[in-house]
């Protein structure tokens, strides 16, 4: 089970740098339900996930490189590339996706939860932005639609 929320970060973090990332490459093979695969720095990954937004099924199998290659190949649409930076905000951590082209003017960042009543008791920071979590524009599964290229409702961060 995955339960998490989402937020539209509107400024980058001035030390941004000092915490660890992840490059990752996804493309979806499936909107619904979910079917992803993911390249997460050297490690491949196929993600079936359920319906809904703040919580929902998630199960992940791991992949190896030609098995994702090939599954990649085969989805349609955008690839959702991006820089995930993992920033404590105890007890939890903050995946914050800087995105790549075509979405290089946004910054998503999640919070998960290890439950339904912590995640809608979550108070967030006000640099975490607007709580985007009910809004499915900012699901990268939909984001992956090819004609999702005009993305102009959200604000560009300044790099």
């Amino acid at each position: 089970m995955e339960i998490e929320r989402k937020f539209l970060v509107p400024e980058l973090p001035a030390d941004l740098d000092r915490y660890p990332f992840h490059e990752i490459e996804q493309a979806y093979l499936c909107r619904n339900p979910v079917v992803r695969v993911r390249r997460q720095d050297d490690d491949y990954i196929l993600t079936y996930k359920g319906g809904g937004k703040m919580v929902r099924e998630e199960y992940n199998l791991p992949l190896n490189r030609e098995a994702y290659e090939h599954l990649a190949a085969k989805a349609d649409g955008n690839r959702i590339c991006k820089r995930r930076h993992c920033i404590p905000l105890a007890p939890y951590t903050v995946e914050l996706d800087v995105f790549r082209e075509p979405f290089d003017d946004m910054v998503l960042a999640e919070v998960e939860f290890p439950t339904e009543e912590e995640a809608l008791a979550f108070e967030a920071p006000a640099w975490l932005g607007e709580d985007v979590t009910q809004d499915d524009r900012f699901h990268n599964s939909r984001m992956s639609q090819t004609e999702y290229r005009n993305h102009s409702f959200w604000n560009p961060v300044l790099h």
